[in-house]
């Protein structure tokens, strides 16, 4: 059985497919309720590692929420420790034990059919971030057919419930995407079934739980506690008050109520609105190069703004947007459920639509020049490459080594800087030292980085490779085709 899943940084959303519906799949919890979403949440029961529904139900200091955004950090490996409480456990081992725990939900679903999966990911996702994910649901056992860049699959959601809106004038949307843990916006131009990713942009540490950290400190600043020191548990429990309260808000809502210990405590509506204003700018800001200078849709092609992820429910957001651009702001139904649903359509082998998406990410190299005394950057990739449908996108360099030793630092990128052309945000992808002359291939990696760089004349030719996969994954190959020699490296993301 075929399902999508939205990995959350709070929530995961998992929608099926069947016979044309992609309903969003039940899960029970601990006290036997069915509910539509799992916690993104992990705990220590004893030593046992446990996630979702079961993590929620340990009452102790390891239960450890947002542990997705982890995956954000442009250094993370499987071996990043995750804190809980006064414990740690290894990134790749909590990732294994969620996803194990989302597929046993599947398994009970499916009622012993297969289990066949496409994966959500932000679309300022770097490879690390992609392979630490597509490794722990394939380990859970699940079949994963691939991945699709959130604000993606959510406007595979759009033309299924707003086909209408579009029309031979207006063949565009822009997908909002706010979720816990991060921002996407992707402008998406469609054609009948066919979508293509124009442009995707994003930040990658803004969501729902920094709205839930500025309501819990305005909180504590109301009832003057404002200086008060919370242990991690306490705090915690703080933050769900305030994420509870957060998400009972309505346009009309004038008051918010939480309990701070034994006493409740009152926050207007609008003081807090004040508060979290910025956060919004943030997102309109990061959304401005989709739409142009006059920010305006009046003279585009832009059919709506189309609001997708748990936190664009808080009414300030669409207020913020419609002040902006008028009524062509729309938000989905079901704002936690979009990309499930969507995902869930890229999975169904019956749906015609296709999608043709963009890195959002760029790929370079730093080489080392003129006998190391210097480094220039290469763009490999750039963050606007395209490729179709379960396509690869592949670079070719073929030039002659001029260097006994070749030192290549990869990394991703999100823009270049407009007045250095470097690379902007970047993120080591993989360091790889080749040695070109044959005499020094019996070296070991730290032999060789501590070799002098010398010049060489007639040094062989070498046949450079860059892969990035569907599934946004890079590989690199560096080929010396005369003699066979050749070094390999993929993305490094631990054991």
């Amino acid at each position: 059985m075929r399902f999508g899943i939205d990995f959350g940084t709070t929530r995961t959303v998992i929608a099926a497919v069947d016979r044309g519906n992609y309903p969003v799949v039940n899960v029970v919890d601990t006290d036997g309720d069915p509910r539509e979403y799992i916690p993104s949440v992990v705990a220590l029961d004893g030593d046992r590692l446990v996630g979702g529904w079961e993590a929620l139900a340990v009452d102790n200091p390891t239960v450890t929420r947002s542990f997705k955004r982890l995956l954000s950090s442009g250094s993370v490996t499987a071996d990043t420790p995750v804190p809980m409480g006064s414990r740690e456990r290894l990134l790749g081992d909590v990732l294994a034990t969620f996803a194990d725990g989302v597929v046993r939900h599947l398994r009970a679903h499916a009622g012993g059919e297969s289990i066949e999966i496409v994966l959500g990911v932000p679309a300022n996702a770097r490879s690390a971030q992609r392979l630490l994910t597509l490794d722990a649901f394939r380990r859970a056992g699940a079949d994963v057919l691939g991945m699709v860049n959130e604000p993606s699959a959510a406007a595979f959601e759009y033309t299924h419930r707003h086909a209408r809106t579009l029309t031979a004038r207006r063949s565009s949307v822009i997908v909002y995407d706010l979720g816990g843990g991060t921002f996407d916006v992707t402008l998406m131009r469609i054609d009948g079934t066919e979508h293509v990713v124009e442009t995707s942009l994003g930040i990658s540490r803004l969501g729902g739980d920094d709205f839930d950290e500025a309501l819990a400190d305005l909180a504590l600043t109301t009832a003057g506690r404002a200086d008060d020191v919370f242990g991690r548990r306490a705090r915690q429990k703080l933050l769900d008050e305030a994420r509870t309260a957060k998400e009972q808000l309505k346009p009309q809502s004038r008051r918010i109520i939480m309990e701070l210990g034994d006493d409740d405590v009152i926050v207007p509506v609008p003081e807090y609105y004040a508060t979290v204003t910025g956060l919004v700018e943030q997102t309109l800001e990061a959304m401005a190069p989709l739409i142009g200078a006059d920010e305006s849709l009046a003279d585009t092609d832009i059919a709506g703004v189309y609001l997708v992820g748990g936190a664009s429910a808080l009414p300030l957001v669409p207020r913020m947007l419609r002040e902006r651009f008028g009524r062509r702001v729309h938000r989905s139904p079901l704002p936690t459920a979009s990309t499930a649903v969507g995902l869930a359509i890229a999975a169904d082998p019956d749906s015609d639509y296709l999608l043709r998406d963009r890195l959002s990410r760029g790929i370079g190299v730093f080489r080392e020049r003129d006998a190391g005394a210097a480094v220039s950057f290469d763009t490999l990739v750039g963050p606007e490459a395209q490729a179709d449908a379960g396509e690869a996108i592949t670079v070719t360099r073929r030039y002659r080594a001029a260097h006994n030793v070749g030192w290549f630092r990869y990394v991703e990128y999100s823009a270049l800087e407009a007045d250095s052309a470097q690379p902007g945000d970047l993120t080591l992808l993989a360091e790889v030292v080749v040695p070109f002359d044959p005499a020094l291939r019996s070296l070991t990696d730290a032999e060789l980085l501590a070799t002098p760089v010398e010049r060489q004349e007639n040094g062989p030719e070498v046949i450079e490779t860059v892969r990035i996969d569907p599934n946004g994954i890079a590989s690199i190959s560096i080929q010396c085709p005369e003699d066979g020699f050749e070094v390999t490296a993929t993305v490094s993301v631990g054991e």
